[in-house]
């Protein structure tokens, strides 16, 4: 367990789907003063959503860290924070049912944070992902999350693990091939008009996910439909 050096610790945690549904993990990482990682866990989930992911992240921190230590915790993840902050004293009062009276999802995980989060100081600190000159500690978090639901093996600073790999850059996609013929003219320019009616639709993101690039996108953030669900418009023609 985790017992603080300093005033207080300061931590981050991430979740990620690979499909959401799809291959999960999690991960937690903690640093010193100067946003450096000392200390790191992820694992695997199996299949599970990206919510799940999240919440399973946070809960293992919580774990991790002795309750007598006033905590800092960095979260991407807007559903998360808010479903064990905003939204939880609601559902506890109307019986664990949201407004709508239906009953809480992922309620086993957020009720276990719910007895983690008793009687100790923890702030929670949202920060964008994937930012230029963002976080650390939320982009090790991010990555060791990422790693761990591709690979589906624990890893961590106590079996000396090394770093999760940094996010590899956004693929370009290929350009167009030359038209030879009247008649492969005519096949490109049907070609194109099928795939922008299926692949060129983009909107606003209502909630934070994961891409399949395993990146993660924000709440208000254009995303457009993939092979896999919804994500970053230029990872769509990815293979």
């Amino acid at each position: 367990m985790i017992v603080g050096m300093a005033e207080r610790v300061i931590a981050a945690c991430d979740g990620a789907s690979k499909g959401n549904p799809g291959p999960a993990g999690w991960a937690w990482v903690v640093g010193d003063g100067t946003g450096t990682p000392t200390e790191w866990e992820a694992g695997p989930l199996g299949t599970a959503t990206n919510n799940v992911a999240e919440l399973t992240a946070l809960e293992r921190l919580l774990t991790a860290v002795d309750p007598s230590v006033p905590l800092e915790i960095r979260m991407d993840s807007q559903y998360a924070m808010k479903a064990v902050t905003t939204w939880l004293p609601g559902w506890k009062r109307k019986g664990w049912k949201t407004a709508a009276g239906k009953p809480v999802a992922n309620q086993e995980l957020v009720v276990r944070i719910d007895e983690l989060l008793d009687g100790r100081s923890v702030e929670f600190r949202y920060v964008p992902a994937h930012q230029v000159d963002g976080d650390p500690l939320n982009d090790f978090a991010d990555r060791a999350a990422s790693q761990a639901a591709i690979v589906q093996k624990p890893a961590g600073s106590e079996q000396g693990s090394p770093e999760p790999p940094k996010s590899p850059a956004a693929k370009k996609a290929a350009p167009a091939k030359k038209r030879t013929s009247a008649s492969s003219s005519s096949s490109a320019s049907s070609s194109a008009r099928t795939s922008s009616s299926s692949s060129s639709r983009t909107l606003k993101a209502k909630f934070p996910g994961r891409c399949r690039c395993g990146r993660s996108y924000a709440a208000g953030e254009t995303i457009a439909k993939n092979p896999d669900g919804w994500g970053h418009p230029e990872c769509r023609t990815e293979a």
